[in-house]
């Protein structure tokens, strides 16, 4: 075997779609349900592979003729929206809407510019309609997503707080809410389409978010937007994709959640099944492997893994996957990034099989890396919450439920120093909520009891909400600091 070629790939799709991902990527039942048009609409944490989905499905469908069209993250600007637009308070309107005509209107144009760009140079019928609108109304026009949405909804806006009378305001707005500008076109574009199929992709969305009010009503917008053009326009279909949290902090979308739920995948993962070679967390690492080692290609996954990866580790005496996959959330691009740097450091000490010396030592930088990204994902709804971790440094990680009901009680009470931003989110809370968001974050694992003990990974009796998504936390009375964060706040087994 030539190890020197080994690579696990990018933990990010974007920079690894070219350098293999659609050749070892791992085909879940969700990929099978998103490529089906089943799904449109993905959440996940960071890292748990919703770009891979979109990256690999795009790929795909540009080599069977589809138009895809990808509204990349550099394209919104949360701070653009929040300094152009008008506050609702300042101009008694309601956003939501506004930003749902706004994408359509964006999301219209962006196909029609796709289909007559990439059609015959010489238009006719339904091409030339739609080109004609677009030489008379965006030439010139920056081409820019982000422009295109903004100008529409001044136009909105400008309605909404001008000095028209009552009749007239509303008569305008209708225009503007039904898209009348261009609803003249939808015939034709309809034509286009059915001759070609479009896939619209608009990833990334937290990227500069800020948790404004426009940022809020941006992607409200956009879900009801999508879900609109998917339902009314046949040929075309929008996917959108956002991480679970922010999902969670939009009340339009929680107030809303009944209508999206059939449409909805959410991101999950398994370490491994009882069939080492369904899809899992393992076979996502030995795809990889078999990409880059080719003699390593008629490898059943486990066999694929022990040739890299010294099988039991000799120090813990545990499964090297197992000691590993333990200290992730279950997200690829965890169990990507530890590999990835344990492969380097063995590289360095010509060290293979990569066995604990190894692993143990790329496991303190890991782990620094985790719970800094950990706590910078939470930031809008937990801000401060690296403060909060720094309370657990040098403990034993191990603690029965009285031991963890005084410490979270003392950093309510102020007797812990803790960034002031996450005093103001504690305020007036007790510990069992503090207790619950540790746990929902995944900072704490909370130990398995009565019907739950058949989710135990690993060997480990302690769960997380990456393995089980609900616990009645309150009649747990053990609970441990996920291994992940334990080595970065240098915290000890308990006597």
């Amino acid at each position: 075997m030539d190890l020197e070629k080994l690579d696990f790939g990018a933990p990010a799709a974007e920079r690894d779609i070219d350098c293999g991902l659609d050749d070892y990527f791992v085909e879940s039942d969700a990929f099978q349900r998103v490529t089906n048009g089943e799904k449109t609409i993905l959440l996940g944490n960071r890292g748990s592979g919703k770009s891979a989905i979109f990256k690999v499905l795009a790929s795909r469908e540009r080599k069977k003729g589809t138009l895809v069209l990808e509204l990349n993250p550099e394209n919104y600007s949360y701070e653009m929206l929040a300094s152009t637009m008008l506050k609702e308070s300042d101009g008694a309107w309601a956003k939501h809407g506004a930003y749902a005509s706004a994408w359509k209107y964006l999301i219209y144009v962006s196909i029609m510019k796709g289909i007559t760009i990439e059609g015959r140079k010489l238009k006719t019928g339904s091409a030339a309609k739609i080109y004609n609108y677009l030489r008379d109304h965006h030439q010139g026009v920056a081409d820019n997503p982000l422009s295109v949405l903004i100008s529409y909804l001044k136009r909105i806006e400008g309605v909404k707080i001008g000095s028209y009378g009552a009749n007239l305001r509303a008569n305008e707005l209708e225009k503007l809410y039904k898209l009348e500008e261009i609803q003249l076109l939808f015939p034709h574009l309809n034509e286009l389409c059915a001759k070609r199929r479009v896939l619209v992709f608009i990833d990334e969305l937290d990227r500069g978010w800020d948790s404004s009010e426009d940022a809020k009503a941006f992607v409200a917008g956009l879900f009801q937007a999508s879900i609109s053009i998917n339902q009314q326009t046949s040929n075309i279909k929008v996917y959108i994709s956002l991480r679970r949290e922010l999902y969670d902090s939009i009340p339009e979308l929680y107030e809303d959640a009944q209508k999206y739920r059939d449409i909805i995948e959410t991101i999950n993962w398994d370490e491994e099944t009882i069939n080492w070679d369904e899809p899992s967390l393992l076979s996502l690492i030995t795809n990889r492997i078999k990409h880059s080692v080719p003699s390593l290609a008629t490898y059943n996954n486990e066999s694929c893994w022990n040739a890299i990866f010294e099988e039991v580790l000799r120090y813990r005496q545990s499964r090297s996957f197992n000691y590993m996959v333990d200290r992730t959330l279950y997200r690829p691009r965890e169990i990507i990034q530890f590999c990835t740097e344990a492969l380097q450091m063995s590289k360095q000490q010509s060290n293979f099989p990569i066995d604990y010396s190894v692993i143990s030592q790329v496991e303190i930088s890991y782990s620094e890396e985790r719970t800094k990204d950990i706590a910078a994902e939470y930031r809008f709804p937990h801000p401060g919450l690296l403060s909060i971790f720094e309370v657990f440094r040098g403990k034993a990680y191990n603690f029965d439920r009285n031991e963890l009901e005084l410490l979270c009680l003392g950093m309510i009470m102020d007797e812990h120093h803790i960034d002031v931003n996450a005093k103001n989110w504690l305020k007036d809370q007790d510990y069992e909520y503090l207790i619950e968001i540790l746990w929902r974050i995944g900072f704490l694992r909370a130990q398995a009891v009565g019907g739950v003990k058949a989710m135990r990974r690993s060997g480990s009796s302690y769960l997380g909400p990456h393995q089980v998504s609900q616990l009645n936390l309150r009649n747990i009375h053990r609970f441990h600091v996920h291994p992940m964060f334990r080595s970065f706040l240098a915290m000890k087994e308990q006597r």
